[in-house]
């Protein structure tokens, strides 16, 4: 089989695509036939060192894949050859085949594509796991997402209406405009040329209730500045590269909260709150009240120059593998 290759910690385009022995799985695990595997930023700072985890190398990157099962462990019941999948893997996605155990497989729902569910997991869980377990949600708050435009930010378009919020989408092109809005986004903010702290002040009324952070930089703290009092400003991630220093006073004087969410750090802490929050995720897709994009799809040949314009920025929305 084919599989991507770190190598060496550094430069994406030291990563190459090698010929494998085919998988065989264990006790407890099966095969996955990768019909497509998510690509998503924290992938391409793994291969360059740039994350806080060091994995040792080689390694497959790929944390999330949507396939069908081809081979079937010892001990595994419940599972035939040629069920459909998500499987969140951590390592080894970006590969025909990946070894998954048993009890990480996550049924596919009947009307979504293989490209959907591989792009699906990583995102609208972050999401999901902020509005539900870091943050509640009330009906009618107004949301406002920077970087709406990248997969976090449509994930959290999504989340935000389905459970009732009123979004603002902040991101730096049109084109990322549009895509927020064909997600359910009230208004938009180009960050670019608009006063992100002025403008959702305007939009909302006075302030938003929630901002949902993944770009970090110079816009975190004029989007802090645009919350209301009580209202609640969540750090996902610094896509745009630096990590923002926020006046604490701002803080203090409008009764603000800053919420810390680590997604992935919480799943190896209370896996079985994250199975509950995954079949809560897979109820909302399976019933139609989420609608994940239809990402764009690359060959495994590609992967270097994916990982490259998702941390760049210059592909927007969510990008998978399809060997």
């Amino acid at each position: 089989m084919r599989a991507v290759v770190c190598n060496q910690l550094g430069p994406l385009e030291t990563l190459v695509l090698e010929e494998r022995a085919a998988p065989v799985p264990g006790e407890g695990q099966v095969v996955i036939d990768v019909k497509a595997a998510g690509v998503n930023f924290v992938d391409g700072l793994l291969c360059q060192g740039r994350y806080q985890i060091k994995p040792p190398t080689p390694f497959v990157p790929g944390g999330e894949v949507a396939g069908e099962v081809s081979a079937i462990g010892a001990g595994v019941g419940g599972v035939s050859v040629g069920d459909r999948f998500i499987a969140f893997t951590g390592f080894g996605g970006f590969a025909d085949r990946a070894v998954v155990p048993a009890l990480s497989l996550v049924p596919m729902p009947d009307n979504i594509s293989f490209g959907q569910a591989a792009a699906l997991i990583q995102s609208y869980c972050t999401v999901l796991f902020t509005l539900t377990r870091r943050t509640s949600l009330v009906a009618g708050e107004w949301v406002l997402v920077l970087g709406a435009g990248g997969g976090v930010g449509l994930a959290a378009t999504d989340v935000a209406t389905a459970l009732g919020g009123r979004v603002i989408a902040a991101a730096s092109s049109p084109e990322k405009l549009e895509a927020a809005s064909a997600m359910g986004a009230e208004a938009t903010i180009d960050y670019e040329r608009e006063d992100v702290k002025v403008r959702a002040r305007e939009i909302a009324g006075g302030g938003v209730d929630v901002v949902i952070d993944s770009v970090g930089g110079r816009h975190s703290e004029a989007a802090l500045r645009a919350t209301r009092h009580l209202g609640r400003f969540c750090v996902i991630g610094f896509a745009s590269g630096p990590i923002a220093s926020i006046p604490l006073n701002q803080v203090l004087l409008n009764n603000r909260t800053v919420v810390g969410v680590d997604w992935g750090g919480w799943t190896f802490k209370d896996p079985i709150g994250n199975r509950t929050l995954i079949g809560e995720l897979m109820d909302l897709v399976g019933s139609g009240q989420l609608h994940p994009t239809v990402p764009t799809s690359y060959p495994l040949e590609d992967a270097a120059a994916v990982m490259s314009g998702l941390i760049d920025r210059s592909i927007a929305g969510k990008a998978v593998l399809v060997p």
